[in-house]
């Protein structure tokens, strides 16, 4: 699976055979790489999917293996937390106004596209994620 941050695009293979592409929005601070809670960044780099939250604030949910052990560190070097679940996630279960961006860190896509993601990613799958 891959994500361009830049193109608000992400993908997904099976092995090299690209099976899917969902249009995303992304936390409020998109620019640039998650260093601590709060920014609104959305992480780059290897990850993987580590969980999943079928009872999720926002239609079904896919966690993303952030903080890693160098985001950790990079946080605690300026001491602060690095902060902690992002996912991949449908629409918010309570309506309200948004504008594009408009997630704290995480990787929104419409709830039909989650229904496909949820069937799709297994537990395990690594996410690429690029500025």
């Amino acid at each position: 699976m891959e994500i361009f941050k830049s193109q608000r695009l992400l993908r997904v293979f099976h092995g090299n055979r690209l099976l899917k592409s969902y249009d995303v929005e992304l936390g409020f601070g998109a620019t640039g790489h998650k260093q601590f809670e709060g920014d609104g960044r959305t992480p780059e780099g290897r990850y993987t999917i580590d969980k999943r939250n079928p009872n999720s604030s926002f239609y079904l949910s896919l966690g993303i293996s952030y903080p890693n052990a160098a985001d950790k560190a990079f946080a605690a070097s300026h001491g602060k937390s690095p902060g902690g679940d992002i996912f991949i996630h449908g629409q918010p279960n309570k309506k309200g106004k948004r504008g594009p961006d408009w997630t704290a860190g995480c990787i929104a896509v419409t709830n039909r596209e989650m229904r496909q993601l949820y069937a799709m990613v297994k537990d395990g799958t690594v996410i690429d994620i690029f500025p």
